[in-house]
């Protein structure tokens, strides 16, 4: 009897080890894909981590989170964003806006042009009419000079010279990237010009918690703390109010599934061909807003975003098709991704009853957007 006990408990102290063994670890990408030399500045591909196990890699072309390695409840580690497994997938890609940093003006500004002290300034129309996320070579086409810190600091830096893509001012721009202790991923964006312009700056990546490329996320659970949204027209341009979320696809208030209400008749869900819409953020007191939660029930990967902006642009994927493949050969499907960027309001510069995007000499811009990890 005592043999039999002894053998159970050496059989299971092996299953134990086996299990933990067989735990899926961050597999990282291989830094000399990243590496080149194009117009005579270096990329490299940056790695943080932090004591809870957490790791992202990050490269200067664009500010890019080229992968975010988070747990789930059982221990095992997942690559939650898109992106690409070499700097040539990035420099060619259809979607280039995987994991970006983007300005000088994050979202669409209509018809590409807006007036400031009487003087009209003109954009590149690269969104149908429209113009996207700062024109044809905004922050996400640029190789940013690079500082990291220690294993949780990683320090970007540009200068976007007065009229880069059409916009007044010289820009000196400081970004940092911190993985923290608390399992945020801490982004924050300083910003100075010596001449008035509008500056709009945001964080791009595609999240999907079951891990990149592993199904859809309209099974996972979202809340975002906002009454209202800013309806658009068909070109994805707001229409300058501020409706009511109330009775809409809109209202996520309490946590839905984002893929309950996303195939219902409504004007709005047919101009974004799903959910593409900025949210009016329910503003705290406090310096930080929590924006949004989201959660996966299954893994139990539950993401907590916190701004001092006062919207919260959230795209559904509805542009994937099928078409990329990326990181570890996964298929990039329709709805396999979603984007939570915090920001101003789209189309600012020409809706003065929106929150001034505008900023001049003398003032610093700020801006902070926190990824926090939870496990539920």
């Amino acid at each position: 009897m005592l043999r039999i006990l002894i053998s159970i408990v050496i059989l299971t102290g092996i299953m134990c080890c086996k299990q933990k063994t067989d735990l899926r670890q961050p597999t990282l990408l291989d830094k000399t894909n990243f590496s080149k030399t194009l117009k005579g500045k270096e990329i490299n591909l940056f790695t943080l981590k932090n004591s809870k196990g957490t790791i992202t890699e990050i490269t200067n072309f664009g500010g890019k989170v080229v992968s975010l390695w988070v747990a789930d409840k059982v221990g095992n580690y997942d690559d939650i964003v898109l992106g690409y497994p070499d700097i040539d997938g990035f420099l060619t890609a259809k979607e280039k806006y995987f994991g970006a940093l983007i300005g000088r003006y994050g979202n669409r500004i209509g018809a590409g042009k807006f007036t400031l002290d009487s003087l009209e300034y003109k954009l590149a129309t690269n969104n149908g009419i429209n113009h996207l996320h700062g024109g044809n070579i905004g922050y996400d086409a640029i190789i940013w000079d690079a500082n990291q810190i220690d294993d949780q600091n990683l320090e970007l830096y540009y200068l976007s010279k007065d009229m880069e893509e059409g916009y007044p001012g010289n820009l000196q721009i400081k970004v940092q990237y911190q993985l923290t202790n608390k399992n945020e991923l801490k982004i924050e964006y300083w910003a100075t010009t010596d001449a008035p312009t509008v500056v709009n700056l945001t964080h791009h990546s595609f999240f999907n918690f079951h891990g990149a490329g592993n199904g859809t996320i309209n099974d996972h659970l979202l809340q975002i703390n906002a009454s209202r949204y800013t309806p658009i027209d068909d070109g994805l341009i707001p229409t300058g109010e501020l409706a009511s979320v109330e009775g809409t696809p809109f209202d996520f208030r309490k946590a839905i599934a984002i893929g309950a209400l996303v195939n219902e008749e409504n004007e709005q869900m047919t101009y974004g061909y799903g959910y593409d819409h900025n949210f009016v953020l329910d503003q705290s007191n406090e310096e930080l807003t929590l924006a949004a939660r989201v959660k996966e029930p299954v893994s139990g990967r539950t993401m907590e975003v916190f701004t001092n902006e006062p919207g919260l642009q959230f795209y559904g994927g509805n542009f994937l098709d099928g078409s990329i493949i990326g990181k570890k050969n996964k298929t990039y499907n329709y709805r396999s991704a979603f984007c939570l960027e915090t920001q101003h309001f789209p189309d600012s510069p020409n809706k003065p009853d929106f929150p001034s995007t505008r900023l001049d000499p003398g003032e610093e811009y700020y801006s902070v957007c926190i990824y926090k990890f939870l496990i539920e």
